[in-house]
């Protein structure tokens, strides 16, 4: 398998790096969450642009990435606009979705975007090859928030996702129960033993997954996501906490 430089980190070896989302409303509550993350262990940060109250004109959100990578640097900065179909804060059309994306990858202030797979199946791939014109990575992203799919259609779906293009698959799926979150972890592993060419992220969301936060060395999940205050997804972990527990877990295998 593959790994994916990004500024110092190397996604895809050694401890799955911690990614930590910023969630702000307005562009003083987002550079005060970047500066505090500034202050924790984190290995790379998201910006959840859907929060955004400011998110529909590309000019503020630009000028807000510029600030963004300015504090945050030397730490990787990826891009994620995630849909209310997807878990995300609000809707946007297709064609919006891929103007917002294409300016984030031209604008030379992140080094990361995630392109969502399924909701926007036809812009992913517009989204990948222009983000690649400018040196920009892409995770290409599928999120379930209703329930988790057996095993065979999660290797499905990343086997899809992998022939895309992108330089990372991300899948995160919703638990019913602590079976579903063993499958999830099965087809991870899997995955990784049988057709990862590039790094691999998985997780089962809310409480019930977040074995699947802790355990991604061992089952081959290359990122994990903590938060510095508030989460933006179900499940997610203070960052030094989830620091600790990663660590230990690596001392040990």
């Amino acid at each position: 398998m593959n790994t994916v430089q990004i500024k110092n980190i190397k996604i895809g070896e050694g401890i799955p790096k911690i990614c930590v989302p910023v969630v702000g409303r307005t562009r003083e509550e987002i550079l005060r969450e970047a500066r505090h993350i500034t202050t924790l262990p984190a290995d790379l940060v998201e910006w959840r642009a859907d929060w955004y109250k400011d998110v529909f004109h590309i000019e503020k959100v630009l000028a807000t990435a510029c600030e963004l990578q300015r504090i945050l640097n030397p730490l990787p900065l990826l891009f994620t606009f995630r849909t209310s179909i997807e878990g995300g804060e609000r809707e946007i059309s297709a064609s919006d979705y891929l103007a917002l994306n294409i300016a984030a990858a031209e604008s030379g202030y992140v080094d990361l975007i995630d392109a969502e797979a399924f909701s926007m199946e036809n812009t992913a791939k517009e989204i990948i090859s222009h983000s690649h014109d400018h040196k920009v990575k892409v995770i290409i992203s599928s999120h379930d928030f209703q329930k988790t799919p057996p095993k065979e259609e999660l290797i499905r779906r990343f086997n899809i996702m992998q022939d895309s293009g992108a330089d990372i698959v991300k899948i995160a799926v919703m638990p019913g129960s602590r079976q579903d979150v063993l499958t999830l972890m099965e087809a991870t592993l899997e995955i990784n033993e049988q057709y990862a060419r590039c790094p691999v992220i998985t997780m089962s969301m809310a409480g019930t997954g977040v074995l699947s936060r802790l355990s991604g060395e061992f089952f081959g999940s290359a990122v994990t996501f903590g938060s510095a205050g508030q989460a933006s997804a179900p499940g997610q972990i203070p960052v030094k906490e989830l620091r600790e527990i990663l660590d230990i877990v690596h001392k040990s295998l």
